[in-house]
């Protein structure tokens, strides 16, 4: 199991969110963050104040996945987040040394791995 981390512009959220669901990826978490990386510093008049912005807003997707869906994973997030800019994002691959879904008890890679929604309806 790993956890896959993606760093992308804010902008680029829907794009994302679009790729994830065209790879069976059903389960993450997003958050905004902010974050400097490559990206050129901006420079702002705030209050006839010039301020050197060094934080660049971001969004933030988590996503648990079992080893098979790693690959899809990484590629949606790459194909949904990617301008072809600098400032596009990273994308971090962690080991997940355990996870458990709370509703079923169930852990590991039958609690991470996505499912396909006929089964779901099936199961009912």
């Amino acid at each position: 199991m790993k956890l896959v981390i993606g760093i992308v512009r804010p902008e680029r959220t829907n794009d994302v969110l679009e790729a994830l669901f065209r790879a069976q990826i059903r389960g993450f978490s997003l958050s905004r963050v902010q974050g400097h990386g490559g990206e050129l510093e901006r420079v702002e008049t705030y209050r006839g104040t010039t301020v050197k912005m060094n934080l660049a807003e971001k969004a933030r997707f988590e996503v648990a996945v079992s080893d098979e869906f790693v690959q899809p994973t990484i590629d949606a997030l790459c194909a949904g987040g990617r301008t072809g800019e600098v400032g596009d994002g990273k994308v971090f691959v962690l080991d997940l040394e355990q996870a458990v879904r709370i509703r079923t008890g169930e852990s590991d890679s039958s609690a991470v791995t996505p499912i396909n929604p006929q089964d779901d309806l099936e199961q009912q």
